[in-house]
């Protein structure tokens, strides 16, 4: 059996993609006012829209426990596999990469652990990398190195309508919020080095999805693409990104992939989030 590739729920990625890599997916844990669930089994996008468009907001997130990834690897070893390449969201947003690796560490050298330095399909793209990299035989380091260019070739960029759940959960700081609320701007982000960090402000949303294409093509540079988009409960923002994209890359673009963002992002970006994520295909260092 080949290296098995691990992640967690917050990569969104397509489900017939889980299911053509066989890819094992780790829930994170989100709970909304009080009501505790796993994201993508118990609580969905929907579930989040709808407790942080009300009066009353309480919203939490976690990471997945310790015992939980290393129940998780050794099932895994246990049915074969040679190793395990576990590809997580970034360490500066989340406890879920030190999980993995504190479970590594019990399980032993057979399991390595990935710091993806982003999520969503910013994460989702180097975990397709090293599944594909598996399925075609290679090692446990050829897999994880195969994760790692992946991650270096893959950027993530998005527009949220306004910053106060970022603020709330504690991702940017007071300040970067009061000044988008005191300029009444909408925010464009992206995570260059792990950390969600303000790249652009626009007046209007239309604005926003237009400034999200030009950011996308300008990553890309000359190269052949795959690209994502994510949402949340914005699906005419999706459609509007999708068709620009495609607009813009021609045949440049091989493929696209279009998700709803899970519970865990929506509760620190809030309803209105439309996210690209652009995944060069050639190596920049090559």
């Amino acid at each position: 059996m080949p290296v098995a590739v691990v992640t967690d729920s917050t990569a969104y990625l397509p489900p017939e993609l889980v299911q053509a890599h066989r890819l094992t997916v780790v829930p994170l844990t989100v709970v909304l006012n009080g009501a505790e669930g796993l994201e993508g089994v118990e609580t969905f996008p929907a579930d989040a829209t709808r407790v942080l468009s009300g009066r009353r907001v309480t919203v939490s997130t976690s990471r997945p426990a310790p015992e939980q990834f290393a129940r998780t690897y050794r099932e895994l070893l246990a049915a074969g596999a040679d190793g395990v390449v576990s590809v997580h969201l970034s360490a500066e947003l989340s406890g879920t990469v030190e999980a993995a690796q504190l479970a590594a560490a019990e399980v032993g050298d057979r399991v390595t652990v990935v710091d993806s330095r982003a999520t969503g399909m910013a994460l989702g793209f180097p975990v397709l990398a090293a599944a594909t990299a598996a399925g075609s035989g290679a090692d446990l380091a050829g897999v994880r190195d195969a994760a790692l260019a992946a991650v270096a070739r893959t950027t993530i960029w998005f527009y949220v309508d306004t910053l106060e759940f970022l603020r709330r959960g504690g991702r940017i700081n007071a300040a970067e919020a009061l000044l988008g609320t005191a300029f009444s701007v909408k925010p464009i982000m992206h995570m260059p080095d792990g950390a969600i960090v303000l790249r652009d402000k626009v007046r209007t949303a239309s604005r926003g999805i237009a400034r999200l294409v030009d950011l996308a093509v300008e990553a890309a540079g000359d190269d052949d693409v795959d690209l994502a988009v994510h949402h949340l409960a914005a699906p005419q923002r999706a459609e509007q990104l999708v068709e620009a994209l495609t607009a813009r890359f021609g045949d440049r673009l091989h493929h696209i992939h279009v998700t709803e963002a899970g519970a865990v992002v929506a509760a620190h970006a809030g309803p209105g989030l439309a996210s690209v994520v652009v995944h060069r295909r050639s190596d920049p260092a090559s």
